[in-house]
C-alpha cells in the first residue's frame, strides 16, 4: 500500500528531482572543491535528502486525490471514521504521523533544535499553511491531519534527539563511519522497497 503510493508519487516527480539533483550535487561539489572543504557522505547525502523530501511533500499535499468533498474543523473527527488496521486508516491515519517524521528530524538536524516546543511550533506553522493552501486551491482542510502532522513532527524530533544523545558516546572518527554505513543501509532498504523486494 505504502510502495504504491509512494511510486506513484515518484512517478510524477522524478523528472524535477532528476534535474534537481544534478543541478544542487554538481553546485555543493564546486562549492566544497573550491572552499578545500572535506566531503562528508552522510551529511551531504541528508541534504539532498531533505530536498527531495520536500519536492515529494510539496507532490503530495497538492495534487493528490482526497476521497471526501468537505472540511473538517473539528478535532478527531475524521481520524474516528477509520477502523483500526483497515487501508484507509493506514494512508489517513498513520500516513499523516510518517509524512511529517522526516520533517521532524531534519528540521531539528539542520538548526540543532534542543527544545520540542520549537520543532512544535515550526510544524504546527507549517501543518496550518499546507491545509489553508489546500483549502485555497479547491481541495479541503482538515483539523486532524494538522494533529497528526504534529506528532509525525514531534516524532522525527525525538529520533533527532536520540541521535545526538548516542552521537556523544562516540569520537568524531567513528560517528563519520557509523553514519556513512548507516546511509548506505538506509539507500540500500529504500531502492530494495521501491524494488518490491519486501512490502508494507
Amino acid at each position: 500500500m505504502f510502495r504504491e503510493t509512494i511510486l506513484n508519487i515518484f512517478e510524477d516527480i522524478w523528472p524535477m528531482l532528476f534535474i534537481f539533483s544534478v543541478i544542487i550535487v554538481s553546485l555543493r561539489l564546486v562549492y566544497l572543491i573550491k572552499n578545500k572543504e572535506k566531503f562528508i557522505f552522510y551529511q551531504e547525502m541528508l541534504m539532498l535528502g531533505f530536498i527531495i523530501y520536500i519536492t515529494a511533500l510539496f507532490r503530495v499535499v497538492t495534487f493528490q486525490d482526497v476521497s471526501w468533498s468537505s472540511s473538517n474543523f473539528i478535532p478527531f473527527e475524521e481520524m474516528f471514521r477509520y477502523e483500526f488496521g483497515t487501508q484507509l486508516f493506514y494512508k489517513n491515519v498513520v500516513g499523516n504521523m510518517l509524512m511529517f517524521i522526516p520533517y521532524g528530524f531534519f528540521i531539528s538536524y539542520f538548526l540543532k533544535i534542543k527544545k520540542p516546543w520549537l520543532i512544535l511550533l515550526l510544524t504546527t506553522l507549517v501543518s496550518i499553511t499546507i491545509e489553508v493552501t489546500q483549502l485555497l486551491i479547491g481541495r479541503v482542510f482538515d483539523i486532524d491531519d494538522i494533529m497528526l502532522n504534529i506528532v509525525g513532527g514531534l516524532l522525527g524530533f525525538i529520533i533527532y534527539y536520540l541521535f545526538v544523545k548516542i552521537k556523544s558516546k562516540i569520537s568524531l572518527l567513528q560517528k563519520q563511519y557509523i553514519y556513512n554505513i548507516i546511509m548506505v543501509m538506509i539507500l540500500l532498504i529504500i531502492v530494495l522497497y521501491l524494488q518490491g523486494v519486501f512490502y508494507v
